[in-house]
């Protein structure tokens, strides 16, 4: 009769017990394997893959995706590549570098956090995602500080509008490719401040979060800005941090996009010392009901399963020493007052 591995178990046995049960049941004695954090950047590479992997197929559709793992050195090194220089849309996950564009300008001087953004009555979407379009109340104005904000965490669509207010598409187009992302691109349309968010791929959106923690892309002001909003508690949590407690959810930059039936999202996860360790970028379509935008499509329920593994994964590995630390944004719940 074969033997139950449990995380327990393989701490209590050691790893020659471990091997040896996984003569009797491979199965158990993989996934127990994988409920144990790895010691080192090629075995957490490894794990990353067969949790991708598995979760993927069990999904089903078709992925587009690029992981990386800070290797010894700290040197990103790959542990999924699937199709990952295929030019795809983007969705909202496109909302980073569109904010990244953005906080170029406010880095030249040319743009401030604290300016006002008027917000007129036809420039409201009336739907699609974000809560501008259930105020009710306009015209009104925001800060691009606020328009930010909104952009990225609710994910709202009128703040697409407002960036390109300050950030036409042509400019904002440039701006990326003089960052060295010529793949990563908005969709002009006829009116010059107005733009549908595009296209990517996955290793360029990979890249543009690597660029971020790396200091390269932005300021430190600038990137620490962006990172906050990104990790905060009132992000993204359908996917990849779902199933995570505040803590861990704090570990994790994301950005998720969808429509149709693409559902997407990349980011980055940080070790315990603040430094990134894991990178991703997961694009894919086809696996569930396309009408259905909440945590139970399969793609979603897929990217939920792997966020969690994924962290577990890097736990005992040190995140990329030559990149800046960035520390967990802090949450304390309020009661008014």
């Amino acid at each position: 009769m074969g033997m139950k591995i449990n995380r327990r178990t393989a701490f209590g046995l050691g790893t020659a017990a471990v091997a040896t049960a996984a003569l009797a049941n491979p199965a158990q004695a993989e996934e127990a394997a994988e409920d144990v954090s790895p010691a080192t950047p090629d075995l957490a590479c490894s794990q990353v893959r067969r949790v991708y992997e598995r979760a993927a197929a069990k999904a089903g559709g078709t992925w587009w995706s690029y992981i990386s793992v800070a290797g010894a050195d700290g040197t990103p090194v790959a542990a999924v590549n699937t199709n990952s220089d295929t030019v795809i849309e983007a969705w909202s996950v496109n909302k980073v570098p569109v904010a990244m564009a953005v906080l170029d300008k406010v880095d030249r001087g040319l743009l401030r956090l604290d300016q006002q953004i008027q917000v007129p009555a036809d420039i409201v979407i009336p739907d699609g995602d974000g809560i501008i379009k259930l105020d009710r109340a306009y015209p009104s104005a925001f800060t691009l500080g606020h328009v930010l904000a909104l952009l990225l965490t609710i994910s709202d669509d009128t703040c697409v509008r407002l960036c390109g207010s300050v950030c036409p598409s042509a400019e904002l187009n440039q701006i990326l490719r003089d960052k060295g992302f010529p793949k990563t691109q908005v969709d002009p349309v006829a009116n010059p401040n107005r733009f549908f968010l595009g296209k990517t791929t996955p290793k360029e959106m990979h890249d543009i979060f690597q660029g971020l923690v790396q200091g390269k892309l932005l300021s430190a002001t600038s990137t620490d800005f962006l990172f906050n909003i990104l990790r905060s508690q009132v992000a993204f949590t359908d996917g990849i941090r779902r199933v995570m407690s505040s803590f861990d959810r704090a570990r994790v930059a994301t950005k998720a996009g969808w429509l149709h039936d693409g559902r997407n999202e990349a980011g980055i996860m940080f070790d315990k010392a603040g430094k990134p360790v894991l990178t991703y970028s997961l694009f894919a379509d086809g696996q569930g009901d396309p009408d259905d935008f909440g945590a139970t499509h399969p793609a979603v329920q897929a990217r939920s399963e792997m966020g969690p593994q994924f962290l577990r994964a890097v736990d005992r590995i040190s995140g990329a020493q030559q990149a800046r630390t960035y520390a967990a944004p802090s949450y304390q719940p309020s009661n008014g007052g």
